[in-house]
């Protein structure tokens, strides 16, 4: 069965944008496949406000959340894979959710790493004869 927690972070930002809330990210940026500006990353965290106000080309499936933002005046395409999300909250309240670290991977799938791993994993169930 497939992890919850992307659809938990996109049911949380709808939620947080209906109710006029600024939902932030906050990226483990440690995690391999982090692309967020490295100046504004503290104790191998960072966070990152997705308002989509503030963000371009937002897109958030299974395995990534992609976007564009400006950091000091410099446009930047961020992605951050959803096992480095560590939580999804609104500026405002700090409502949201946080997510344990024991989800972490060692390596994020990407698209071609899943279509690879699905080409691998699945068995077939079979019968075996026992005399």
């Amino acid at each position: 069965m497939s992890s919850q927690k992307p659809y938990l972070v996109r049911a949380i930002f709808d939620w947080l944008v209906d109710n006029g809330h600024t939902p932030h990210l906050l990226v483990d940026a440690t995690i391999e496949g982090v692309q967020v500006p490295h100046e504004f990353i503290n104790e191998g965290k960072i966070v990152l406000n997705i308002d989509p106000g503030a963000v371009r080309n937002y897109h958030a499936d299974n395995d990534w959340i992609s976007f564009s933002a400006r950091f000091s005046g410099k446009a930047m395409e961020l992605f951050i894979p959803i096992i480095a999300i560590r939580s999804i909250y609104g500026k405002e309240n700090n409502q949201g959710m946080f997510f344990p670290d024991d989800e972490v991977s060692p390596e994020p799938t990407t698209p071609a790493k899943q279509a690879t791993s699905r080409k691998t994993k699945t068995k077939h169930p079979g019968l075996k004869l026992v005399k």
